[in-house]
């Protein structure tokens, strides 16, 4: 019991010795927690925008057609429908619409509403089916697989600007993560270099420590725990920051005209995703930085 007892105190003085470092560096504190939160709020910030972006092609994506033709030979209403569950199997589609010879017409002059019109009849348009796809990187292969089915005279697909959303979609994600990586490290890198700035002036005192025996676990604690909590701290604010941050821009984006033509995410959707990738990232980062800092001088 005496032995826990003392391995209970001996805890709660370094736990203490991690905060009071905090109080007695304020200014490296600061400037530690200041760091951490503008890398938080730069990555947060390029991940929010990869989500918009993505968000914003599967819009498009939705709205981007292929539209199937049934074959002149299938005048039939009831034999060209016939022809749905068909088209409905072919992988990569995820729904169909059959729009019918009239309402193909209907849809045509509703568009070009002229004179020069008048006399035009259903039966120069054909049956035909209003396609969506699960994925429109698959678009080309998907068309040809239509063009395959029996009673589909040809199929209308706008693979260029597929391809085109495609290859922004990839973009983003890969310039995204980089991006991302990139700050991580640097964050790590900034926060070691504080802290070591800190730790600086008590040299002495771990050499000492060392030399009486302290191992490196005990010495160690203390800056683990000024990292934890400087980590914490760097999380918390940057989620609050970043929350006000895309409030603002989205409110004020919303409000012009681009905003009308435009989705944006809400915040409150990814919220706890941002408050988790935040206060671990933050954590992460403040511990690895602290235990960085002082490697060197273990080895007295």
């Amino acid at each position: 019991m005496g032995i826990t007892a003392m391995r209970l105190s001996r805890g709660g003085y370094l736990i203490r010795e991690g905060f009071r470092s905090i109080t007695t560096h304020s200014f490296m504190s600061f400037a530690s927690v200041t760091i951490i939160m503008a890398c938080l709020i730069i990555m947060g910030s390029v991940s929010l925008l990869s989500v918009n972006i993505d968000a914003l092609i599967k819009d498009l994506e939705n709205q981007n057609e292929i539209v199937a033709f049934v074959d002149d030979s299938i005048s039939d209403e009831d034999e060209a429908r016939a022809l749905e569950s068909a088209v409905a199997a072919v992988e990569n589609v995820s729904s169909v619409e059959f729009v019918t010879r009239d309402e193909a017409m209907d849809n045509f002059m509703s568009n070009y509403d002229d004179e020069l019109m008048e006399g035009i009849d259903e039966t120069v348009f054909r049956h035909r089916f209003i396609i969506h796809l699960t994925d429109i990187a698959l678009m080309a292969q998907t068309k040809a697989n239509l063009e395959a089915v029996t009673g589909i005279a040809k199929v209308k697909a706008h693979i260029e600007y597929a391809n085109t959303f495609v290859t922004i979609r990839n973009i983003v994600s890969i310039v995204s993560l980089v991006l991302i990586v990139m700050l991580v490290f640097v964050s790590v890198f900034i926060m070691s270099n504080t802290i070591k700035l800190a730790t600086f002036g008590r040299r002495e005192e771990i050499a000492i420590m060392k030399m009486v025996g302290a191992n490196n676990g005990f010495i160690r604690l203390p800056f683990v725990v000024e990292g934890l909590v400087l980590g914490m701290l760097g999380g918390g604010l940057a989620f609050v920051a970043e929350w006000g941050i895309y409030e603002l821009l989205t409110g004020k984006l919303m409000g012009t005209l681009t905003g009308s033509f435009i989705t944006v995410v809400p915040f409150s959707s990814v919220a706890l995703t941002v408050l988790a990738f935040y206060m671990g990232t933050g954590i992460l980062v403040g511990v690895f930085g602290g235990v960085n800092a002082i490697r060197n001088y273990l080895k007295v």
